[in-house]
C-alpha cells in the first residue's frame, strides 16, 4: 500500500481482516475520537452515580448497539439491563464497535480494549481491575513500523464462557481462552489457553486443570476455583 494514495475502504477491510493498514487516516481518527467522546461520557456519568438505565444507553454509545430498550419500568427493563455488562469506570476502547459481550460480564475499573480487530468477551465472565485486552500489533522492523507514519496490523481475541481475569492481567494479539478460565493477577496471555484451567505468569502457563466442572451447577463451579 502507498500511504500517500490509499483508497480508505480497503485500508478499513484490511485493518479488519488482520491485514498491515494505516491507523492515522481521516476517517479512522475520526472514528477512535467518536469513540473516545462516548467512553469519556460514560466515565463521566458513572462516576456521578447515575442510575443504571443512563449508564446502559451510554455504553450503548460505546459499542454502537442500536437494539431499543424496553419502556423505563417495565417488566422487560430489569431482564433487558441485567444482559448488558457492568462496567466499573474508567473504560477505555479505541473503536468500540469490534468489541462484542455476552450476558452477565463484569468489568472492572480500568478496563482497556485494543479493538483494532474483533474481541469477543463470553458470558458471564469476571474481569479485574487494570486488564487490557491488545488486539492490535505493529510490525517488529522499525523500518516498516516507521512511528506513526508506517503501517500496523492485528489480530482477533475471543474469550469463552465462566472466565475470569484477575487484575492487571494482559491478553495479547490473536489469543483464543476457552470456557471457565481463570487468569492469575498480572498475567500476560501471548497463547491459546484450553477449557476449564488456571493459568499465569508472564508468559501466562497452565498451573491446574479443572476436574468435573459443571457449570448448571454453579456450588460445585464456586468450589472448584476455590
Amino acid at each position: 500500500m502507498d500511504p500517500n494514495n490509499l483508497d480508505l475502504v480497503e485500508n478499513r477491510r484490511r485493518m479488519l481482516a488482520g491485514e498491515l493498514y494505516y491507523a492515522f487516516t481521516p476517517d479512522l481518527i475520526a472514528d477512535r475520537l467518536r469513540c473516545k467522546v462516548a467512553c469519556n461520557a460514560y466515565n463521566i456519568q458513572d462516576a456521578a452515580g447515575a442510575p443504571r438505565r443512563k449508564l446502559v444507553e451510554l455504553w450503548k454509545d460505546i459499542v454502537r448497539d442500536e437494539t431499543a430498550l424496553p419502556p423505563a419500568g417495565s417488566p422487560e427493563e430489569e431482564a433487558a439491563l441485567r444482559n448488558y455488562p457492568w462496567v466499573d469506570s474508567p473504560i477505555k476502547f479505541d473503536y468500540g464497535v469490534q468489541c462484542t459481550f455476552g450476558p452477565g460480564v463484569y468489568l472492572n475499573s480500568s478496563t482497556t480494549f485494543i479493538d483494532t480487530c474483533a474481541i469477543h468477551i463470553g458470558a458471564r465472565t469476571l474481569v479485574g481491575p487494570n486488564c487490557s485486552f491488545y488486539s492490535g500489533t505493529h510490525p517488529l522492523d522499525p523500518a516498516v513500523r516507521d512511528g506513526l507514519r508506517g503501517p500496523e496490523s492485528g489480530k482477533p481475541i475471543v474469550v469463552g464462557e465462566d472466565c475470569w481475569f484477575g487484575g492487571g492481567v494482559i491478553v495479547c494479539p490473536g489469543v483464543t481462552i476457552g470456557k471457565g478460565v481463570t487468569v492469575g493477577a498480572g498475567s500476560v496471555v501471548t497463547r491459546d489457553v484450553e477449557d476449564f484451567v488456571v493459568v499465569a505468569g508472564n508468559p501466562a502457563r497452565v498451573i491446574r486443570r479443572l476436574e468435573g466442572v459443571d457449570l448448571c451447577a454453579p456450588d460445585s463451579t464456586t468450589s472448584s476455583y476455590s
